[in-house]
């Protein structure tokens, strides 16, 4: 199958992307860490940039707002060669603990079921969990570079402004720490589409805190997006993929 949406060649891509929701984000991660980086990718406005992080190939890549965007970046990426992607993004926190600007490594994610999941998998829910290896290089990284740093599942959320009071309870109750967007469609097409993935999301408010509940914006967070940004970097330049046949040939079967 060709991609529909993100018109380059495979050579245009590397076999290891961040991808991000802002398109602010992704020119900021492209400007100030990527060595000869490319604008390869304009259609649709997921743009897509190309070139190396210390030596290493790396493209970072828009997947736009939302499960339904972001699951069509994510599946042709897959068909562009991709083999790991790190969702570097922003959460809204749901415990009082996370402060502005803390980042979360993602141990799964929850949803609602049905959505842009349930249309890949109507009888049953889709484990979206991220690939423990990749999850927890990420999480060692981002604790030397960004320095507060947690472990914990997110909630996956169809709707940007649907959170409440009762929202908020439900979940943090189920032991889910944070909420956004994108990470269950990540998760979930990773293990149906056979890439690895994992997610950094630096906390931009906290729903659970009086005060804290305004949205902080690019601009605002950029000095701890930058500390994030390095820590996915540095772990997709040291991270090797281990799936299909290599993982054949590595145990013998």
């Amino acid at each position: 199958m060709q991609p529909q949406h993100i018109r380059i060649s495979p050579k245009d891509l590397a076999k290891k992307v961040v991808v991000v929701g802002d398109p602010a984000r992704a020119k900021f991660i492209a400007e100030n860490f990527i060595e000869d980086a490319r604008l390869v990718n304009t259609t649709r406005c997921f743009h897509i940039y190309t070139g190396y992080y210390r030596g290493e190939p790396i493209s970072v890549a828009v997947h736009g707002i939302g499960a339904p965007s972001a699951a069509i970046v994510f599946e042709e990426l897959r068909m562009l060669g991709a083999e790991v992607m790190i969702r570097l993004g922003t959460a809204g926190g749901l415990v009082p603990y996370l402060e502005i600007g803390d980042a979360v490594v993602a141990t799964g994610a929850a949803y609602i079921h049905g959505g842009t999941i349930g249309s890949y998998i109507p009888d049953a829910c889709m484990v979206a969990a991220p690939n423990p290896l990749l999850a927890t290089k990420l999480y060692e990284k981002a604790k030397n570079i960004h320095g507060r740093v947690f472990l914990g599942p997110v909630f996956s959320s169809d709707a940007f402004y649907a959170e409440s009071k009762d929202f908020v309870e439900k979940w943090s109750k189920r032991g889910i720490i944070a909420v956004e967007m994108e990470v269950a469609a990540l998760y979930a097409l990773a293990a149906m589409r056979g890439f690895d993935a994992a997610a950094l999301l630096v906390i931009s408010d906290n729903l659970a805190v009086p005060g804290k509940e305004e949205l902080k914006h690019h601009e605002e967070l950029e000095s701890f997006v930058e500390k994030a940004a390095k820590a996915v970097l540095e772990t997709l330049r040291e991270f090797n993929p281990n799936r299909g046949e290599a993982a054949r040939v590595k145990t013998g079967r």
